[in-house]
């Protein structure tokens, strides 16, 4: 397992650094051109709501709203955990300021979602990964959570993992690479939160 942990890092950071080399790539042209030639009203919506959860004061609020949950009914070590999921913003925000991309410009993509931070990585695609992975993990793993409510919130949970990256190019909020980034660090954070939840806590 270490090794495939091993080369989702070095993709990252491969990914960073052709990114500083060059901010503004012909791949991420050609690909968000590619999904905004199939727009259209309904899946505007669509991929708006997809991307709803990860903004301001949503994702803070679903973080919080979901370990208070897991605390009223006694799982007190799966609410810290979730409640450490929220750190994956301040990862995000320091490599944002790190790289300094700018966001996708309205001359080359169609701008659905305006915003201000920086683009790489796409903090979306990184809260989704670990946030989302993390609740699919405890729907297996707390053993009192019962059937019919495991499987429907495991199953929101990876649709949403893994249509927040298209969701996001097709808003014209990040670049290809952004997103594909934001994955890959994503996993880097889930793994190391799921390793240290999985370890046996000492008596």
């Amino acid at each position: 397992m270490l090794w495939v942990l091993g080369a989702i890092t070095i993709g990252f950071v491969v990914l960073t650094a052709f990114v500083l080399l060059f901010p503004s790539s012909f791949i991420d042209r050609e690909f968000s051109q590619e999904v905004q030639e199939h727009s259209n009203p309904l899946l505007d919506t669509l991929m708006k709501t997809i991307s709803t959860f990860g903004y301001m004061p949503n994702a803070p609020i679903m973080v919080a709203g979901s370990a208070l949950l897991f605390l009223i009914f006694k799982h007190k070590r799966e609410a810290f955990f979730l409640a450490l999921t929220s750190l994956c913003s301040l990862v995000s925000l320091g490599i944002k300021i790190l790289v300094n991309r700018p966001r996708p410009t309205d001359n080359i993509v169609k701008i659905l979602v305006k915003t201000t931070e920086k683009s790489f990585p796409s903090g979306h695609v990184l809260f989704y990964v670990v946030f989302f992975g993390f609740l699919t993990l405890l729907m297996y793993e707390v053993k009192t959570i019962p059937k019919f409510i495991k499987f429907p919130v495991s199953a929101i949970c990876l649709l949403l993992i893994f249509s927040i990256p298209y969701s996001r190019v097709y808003l014209g909020a990040h670049w290809f690479t952004d997103v594909i980034a934001g994955f890959l660090l994503g996993l880097i954070c889930l793994y190391g939160l799921s390793v240290w939840y999985l370890k046996k806590p000492v008596p």
